[in-house]
């Protein structure tokens, strides 16, 4: 799955600038649930377009090109993957993951390795692609022509949700956006509280 990614970076990187609206809205909604200040890590931080404008600099990337992109603009990136991160317990204020728990062996781990990382009443953020969703049903039904999302695997946010509580962690909100299908957005969408409605979901949790 990482050689993927690894063999087209840009062509990954190259997506965002033809689907504007739709980067814009997801970027939207995530801001609405980072804190205004702190210590933060990007896990799957990719070529960097969620870590870069959201003002987070330390990210974590397997895939040697994604990162490559994501360090020319300026955050500081280890090779890793999120099940095993290669950070001290407790040393960061909030984590992000972006689209990354579908990609992961093994998300659980994923979520621990999130949590362990976290400082005490810090905050996990989580933007995933919602299966239950109109647009999250035609990202399932199109992955297996896709090159990026083929080997996907996306969970439902009740799931998610309850591998959450299942860990520890309180005060879960959720957030979403992207109502349309993709070719449809063509302004930035408002996020809405919630899920069920938007194919793109934020998951803010906070560790005890």
């Amino acid at each position: 799955m990482i050689k993927v990614f690894a063999e087209h970076a840009q062509e990954y990187d190259a997506w965002f600038d033809r689907h504007l609206p739709v980067y814009r809205s997801e970027l939207l909604a995530l801001q609405a649930f980072l804190p205004p200040a702190g210590r933060g890590l990007e896990i799957g931080v990719g070529t960097g377009r969620f870590a870069g404008p959201l003002r987070i600099g330390t990210g974590v990337e397997p895939a040697p090109a994604m990162a490559a992109i994501a360090r020319s603009r300026g955050i500081k990136v280890a090779a890793a993957y999120g099940e095993e991160l290669p950070f001290a317990k407790g040393i960061f204020d909030f984590v992000l993951m972006v689209t990354v728990l579908c990609f992961l062996k093994d998300p659980l781990q994923g979520l621990r390795e999130a949590g362990r990382v976290l400082q005490p009443g810090g905050k996990l953020i989580i933007g995933l692609i919602d299966p239950d969703t109109p647009l999250g049903r035609s990202y399932e039904e199109k992955k297996a022509g896709s090159k990026f999302y083929r080997q996907a695997r996306f969970y439902p946010v009740r799931l998610v949700i309850r591998w959450l509580q299942d860990l520890g962690f309180e005060n879960i909100a959720t957030g979403q956006t992207l109502v349309q299908e993709l070719p449809l957005i063509t302004e930035v969408e408002p996020w809405l509280p919630g899920h069920g409605r938007g194919g793109f979901v934020v998951l803010a949790a906070q560790k005890k």
